[in-house]
Parts: C-alpha cells; sequence; structure tokens
C-alpha cells in the first residue's frame, strides 16, 4: 500500500510504525471474510481492509474524520483478522494508533466521554466493582429479566493456598474477574498448590481496560506499576507471571510493544504465560474426573488469536475425560470484547445470538471458556432466553434434573485434580 503520511506524523516513532505496517497491506481482502462485523454489517468499513484505509486517510490529513471513529469504534479488536493476513498485518497496532489520533482530536460527544471515564473508574476497579455487583445481585429478582441477566451470580469464598513451595508464581487476579467470578483463581491457586507450584496474587487491573478506550496515559501509568511490582517479585524468585483470564494475558504479553524500551516491561511480558500454557507442561498425567461432561469449548479471541493458543485448553479436557462437541465458527467472536458488549450492544448482542446458537447446536451439558468477560456474556445470553430451547436441559449424562446450561472457566472441569 502506498502512503504519504502528514509530515508532522511520519516525524514520530507513531508515524513511522503505521507507515511500516500500511506498507504491509496488499488490499487482499481475506481479512474481511473472518471479520465478525464484516459478516454481520456487509459495509466495507466494518472491515478490516476499509477501516485500514480510513486510518490511512487520517495518518495523511494529519486529523481523525467522524467516519474513523465512527467504524474503529464498531471494531471488536478480536485480531481474527491478523490470523487470515498472508501477509502478517499488525491490525491490532495499527488499530491503537488510529484510536489514538481519535482521542488527540478531542472527537468524542461529552457523553461518550463521561460513559468511557465511568466504565474506567467502574470496571477497573474491583473494590469498586466489586460492591456495585453485590449490591445487583440483591435487587436482582426486581429487576427487569433483561437487566438481571447481566447480573453475575455471587461466587462462594474459597481459602486462599499459604505459599509453601519453592517454586512460586504470580497469579493475576485482575479487576472484572477478581470481582464478578473469585473462585476461578482461587481454585486455580488450590491446583498449582496441589502441583508443588504456590501462587502468589498480582492484584489489580492490567492496564487494558484504559488503553482500550483511549485513556493511553492512565492505562501506561496503570501498567508501569504493575511492572514495578512484579518486577520485585520476579526478582524474589517467581517463575513466570500466569494469567487465567486471556484478555489480561495478551495485554501484558504486549507490555514490551505499549511500552518500548522500558526493559522491565518486556521482562514481564516474555514471563507472562496464560495458565493453559503452564498447566499443559506441567500436568503431564491428568487425572480423569469423575463425571465426564459434553463440552462445548468456546476459544476467546484474545487466547486464539491474540496469544496464538489453540488445542492446548481442548487436550487437557479431553485428558481429563471430558466429549468436546463440534461448534460452528469457533473463530468468530462472542461480541463481549471488554467493554464492546456495553458501548455497543446491538452489535454484540447479534453476536452474542449467533456464538451461543453455534455453541448449543449439539446439546453440551456445559460451556468453557478462558475469559470472564466472554464468559458473563455468554452467561447473561443464556439467563435472557437466547438459547432457551437448549439452555433448560439436563446437565447429567444420561439423564438427570434439568437445569440451566452453564459457563464456566475451564479450568473448573479440571476440579476432580484437587479435590
Amino acid at each position: 500500500m502506498q502512503t504519504r503520511l502528514h509530515p508532522d506524523i511520519i516525524a514520530t516513532d507513531r508515524g513511522r510504525e503505521a507507515e511500516r505496517i500500511l506498507r504491509s497491506c496488499v488490499h487482499c481482502g481475506f481479512c474481511n471474510a473472518t471479520c465478525p462485523t464484516y459478516q454481520l454489517l456487509g459495509n466495507e468499513l466494518d472491515g478490516p481492509r476499509g477501516r485500514i484505509y480510513l486510518i490511512k486517510g487520517a495518518l495523511e490529513a494529519g486529523e481523525a474524520q467522524p467516519l474513523l471513529k465512527t467504524h474503529l469504534d464498531r471494531c471488536l479488536t478480536c485480531r481474527a483478522c491478523e490470523t487470515t493476513c498472508p501477509s502478517g498485518v499488525e491490525y491490532g497496532k495499527l488499530l491503537d494508533i488510529g484510536r489514538a489520533m481519535i482521542e488527540a482530536n478531542d472527537a468524542r460527544a461529552p457523553w461518550d466521554k463521561g460513559a468511557r471515564w465511568l466504565l474506567r473508574q467502574l470496571v477497573g476497579e474491583s473494590s469498586t466493582l466489586r460492591p456495585v455487583l453485590q449490591i445487583g445481585q440483591a435487587l436482582a429478582p426486581y429487576m427487569p429479566a433483561a437487566l438481571r441477566a447481566k447480573v453475575p451470580a455471587s461466587d462462594a469464598d474459597l481459602p486462599w493456598p499459604a505459599p509453601r513451595h519453592a517454586e512460586r508464581v504470580l497469579l493475576l487476579t485482575g479487576c472484572a474477574q477478581d470481582a464478578a467470578t473469585p473462585s476461578v483463581n482461587l481454585h486455580i491457586a488450590r491446583l498449582l498448590d496441589s502441583l508443588g507450584v504456590s501462587a502468589l496474587p498480582a492484584d489489580g487491573c492490567c492496564g487494558a481496560l484504559d488503553w482500550h478506550l483511549g485513556a493511553t496515559a492512565a492505562g501506561a501509568t496503570r501498567m508501569r506499576g504493575n511492572v514495578r511490582d512484579w518486577s520485585t517479585a520476579l526478582d524474589e524468585g517467581a517463575i513466570a507471571v500466569l494469567s487465567s483470564a486471556s484478555g489480561c494475558g495478551v495485554h501484558v504479553k504486549e507490555y514490551a510493544h505499549m511500552l518500548p524500551g522500558e526493559v522491565a516491561a518486556a521482562r514481564v511480558g516474555a514471563a507472562t504465560q496464560d495458565i493453559a500454557e503452564f498447566l499443559s507442561k506441567r500436568m503431564t498425567q491428568v487425572k480423569r474426573v469423575t463425571r465426564p461432561l459434553r463440552v462445548a469449548w468456546h476459544a476467546p479471541c484474545s487466547l486464539q488469536h491474540g496469544q496464538r493458543i489453540t488445542g492446548v485448553v481442548e487436550r487437557l479436557l479431553l485428558a481429563a475425560g471430558h466429549e468436546l462437541v463440534a461448534v460452528n465458527d469457533a473463530h468468530l467472536c462472542c461480541g463481549s470484547a471488554g467493554t464492546y458488549s456495553i458501548l455497543q450492544p446491538t452489535i454484540a448482542t447479534q453476536l452474542q445470538q449467533r456464538k451461543l446458537a453455534h455453541l448449543t447446536a449439539n446439546r453440551p451439558d456445559v460451556i468453557a471458556t478462558a475469559n470472564v468477560g466472554c464468559q458473563m456474556h455468554l452467561a447473561s445470553g443464556i439467563a435472557s432466553g437466547i438459547a432457551s430451547g437448549i439452555a433448560s436441559k439436563s446437565t447429567e449424562p444420561g439423564g438427570g434434573r434439568a437445569a440451566k446450561l452453564k459457563v464456566v472457566h475451564w479450568t473448573e472441569l479440571l476440579r476432580d485434580v484437587w479435590e
């Protein structure tokens, strides 16, 4: 792709990076074939190729046009286009540059800015989100069905195992996951303890929320704080930084890109592993569960397209004795995408409906995923009756009492390993 970037932009590091990425694009359009929003809307500007042209136009003009905000806001950042692109176009990095231009040009209406600020304050801090969720859980019986479906069920507390092993890891507790599904990391800590590894909780948001909502300075500040704290733990002997939320994992792994030239950030990123990567090396012999299930596996975009981890979770679930049911269009996004389901509810719900139809088509006993956002989004769809014909079914192999189809973190299906 030929470029004529604005002189003020091409003179910057980000401008030169944008030019490099733009010149790698050959206009082939393969990316559109795997773009959820293009598949749904059929608009060239709502596919990666069209968005690349819009970003190119803004970089050449030196300012963001209204169309840029409209169509970049509709992008899920799923990065399915990256795994499809034969030229290796780094669309995610180009997207960050385009979004930074939108914020720099102050292109948002006051209500839009306010909504994004509120989401950052609410979701980015588990100490703030937790009491809000608790109030929602208490009031859920009195809410309209559509709103009640978005409130996650309360999660029982478990004791976090005390550190007692020579091998130690940092386990990211996150912000949304720590508030909405805290038992996930507690169970993982117990599993790691049974494998001779002590998990040290690493509290706080990874910075992805700020970054993807355009508050890159706030995100960088948060990331640098994490790097400082986690580097200390690595200095003291922690062997890895583990993430059980794939959205957090892909963001931390890319700290070096977002904090260029900062050696400690690159070190933390290199030390970060998804929990599936770590367990696949440790659980050489997976104990088979006493109650195998038919599992519909939903690979989050941040796992399969961002971290490029495929087949690992599936092998562990099969080794535990579970059966994996076939799921069509498994490469497409469920519509969660961080705060996307809040900011773009119409598109998110359509993608949710399509994904649930595929996940439930072969009548699984349970849906498993690897990211808290996907887990909550899919569960809310089931709770609101999107998959009503299939969601109310037996969860007992061969029959049993009817129950709502559950959406769980995949590690919960290894629970017999530590019980």
